[in-house]
């Protein structure tokens, strides 16, 4: 799509930008930074060009030298370009402001980590309030101030439109592409990850069916705290050997530089002392949409419950477990510009389980459940209950994410949203 979609991180930026002298924006190839970064921006250097990377090799200075706002565009590919910004923003007058995108962690680390000087914001794959298939009702932000705010709407999505979404990918190159285009698309996206990615992280994949195996057995542990040897083990192809525990570590790491896997951390209260909680990550891809088609999964898949992928343990359908992927990318895009952090929660037995926890910085916190169906019964909520008796205020609102129609209150308290209506 021709058409600039504007995002949520936009209303982060221009908040910040006209206030600190240099912010760092990373995310997946794919996700819009050089977009969003470029709106802003008098001056560009785009590094993923040989030639302009070149000139600037031989020249660094001419980083900073042009007129405000200068875009360093993929900056990683010339890593002392960090060095060179957070140099600039220290000597007086300065210039700036400065952005810089990257799409990857640098191979050669920068000497200074740019701590009070350089701003790090994640970008992620546009989330549903982004990809305007109804306007948003219920503000996440509203429901962090504690004050139970009114929640209503309605939103005319049904399951297989969430099905859709899923399989759409929030990367707004793919909006407006689908059947067997966005599949090439998506095929393309991951092959690109393997074959060429990889290389330029140092890291050339010997065995890239190895590589995509073990992407799909991860894919299939999507919303899960699964043990990395469990996704091992699954991702083991007809007669092939497991592979080596060091190859999956690597496997991890750069996946990880390359802003590809998503997890979510445990939520560890500081002052709030919840017996035996557990510690492991849930696992996400950058884009649900990615995890789908590593699977095969299409919309039909999804919804008849075929079996797809390797075999890892879950709880209930594929679908359930990709639809609360969708809802974490919009909560994670939501909370980032309420300046909250978002965490799960899960005791070490598996008694009980919270999906969300969307975290202030005084540590008060929204508990959110995704919920694969459109109604809601006392059961689905036995868990917030149990947190709000623990937490007693310091649990600001509950939340269960639908994919029904209406969003209201039950009587206790507890709100319930169609996840197309939950937004900023």
């Amino acid at each position: 799509m021709d058409q600039y979609i504007r995002r949520t991180v936009d209303d982060v930026l221009d908040a910040l930008l006209p206030e600190l002298p240099a912010i760092a924006l990373e995310g997946p190839k794919g996700v819009g930074k050089t977009a969003t970064a470029s709106r802003r921006a008098a001056t560009v250097h785009r590094l993923d060009d040989p030639a302009v990377r070149a000139v600037i090799e031989a020249d660094p200075g001419r980083l900073v030298a042009g007129p405000g706002p200068v875009l360093v565009d993929e900056w990683q590919r010339f890593p002392s370009a960090w060095d060179v910004v957070r140099r600039a923003v220290d000597d007086p007058p300065g210039g700036g402001p400065y952005l810089l995108t990257g799409s990857a962690a640098p191979l050669e680390q920068p000497t200074h980590s740019g701590a009070g000087r350089i701003v790090t914001i994640r970008m992620r794959p546009l989330d549903l309030s982004e990809r305007r298939l109804v306007p948003p009702t219920v503000s996440l932000a509203e429901l962090l101030t504690g004050t139970r705010p009114a929640v209503e709407g309605v939103s005319p999505l049904r399951l297989a439109d969430y099905a859709e979404e899923i399989v759409a990918s929030g990367l707004p190159g793919l909006r407006g592409v689908s059947g067997r285009a966005r599949r090439a698309q998506l095929d393309g996206y991951l092959g690109r990850i393997i074959e060429r990615d990889f290389a330029e992280q140092d890291r050339p994949v010997r065995d890239r069916a190895g590589l995509r195996r073990w992407l799909a057995a991860y894919a299939a542990a999507t919303a899960t705290t699964t043990s990395f040897e469990s996704i091992r083990d699954a991702a083991v192809g007809g007669n092939s050997p497991a592979p080596a525990r060091s190859t999956t570590t690597a496997y991890r790491h750069v996946l990880e530089q390359l802003w590809i896997l998503d997890p979510v951390e445990a939520w560890l209260p500081s002052r709030n002392h919840l017996a035996r909680l557990a510690a492991p990550a849930k696992h996400y891809l950058a884009d649900p949409a990615l995890a789908a088609r590593l699977l095969g999964a299409d919309v039909g898949a999804l919804l008849d419950a075929v079996p797809v992928g390797p075999p890892v343990p879950r709880n209930g359908p594929l679908l359930g477990h990709l639809f609360e992927a969708l809802v974490v990318l919009g909560v994670r895009v939501q909370a980032q510009a309420a300046e909250a952090v978002v965490r799960h929660l899960r005791t070490k037995g598996g008694e009980r389980e919270i999906d969300i926890i969307v975290e202030r910085a005084d540590h008060r916190v929204v508990a959110i459940e995704a919920k694969l169906g459109a109604v809601v019964d006392d059961k689905d909520v036995r868990h917030l209950r149990w947190l709000q008796e623990a937490l007693g205020s310091d649990l600001l609102d509950a939340v269960v994410v639908t994919t029904g129609t209406e969003a209201y209150r039950r009587a206790d308290g507890i709100a319930v949203v169609p996840a197309a209506l939950l937004g900023p």
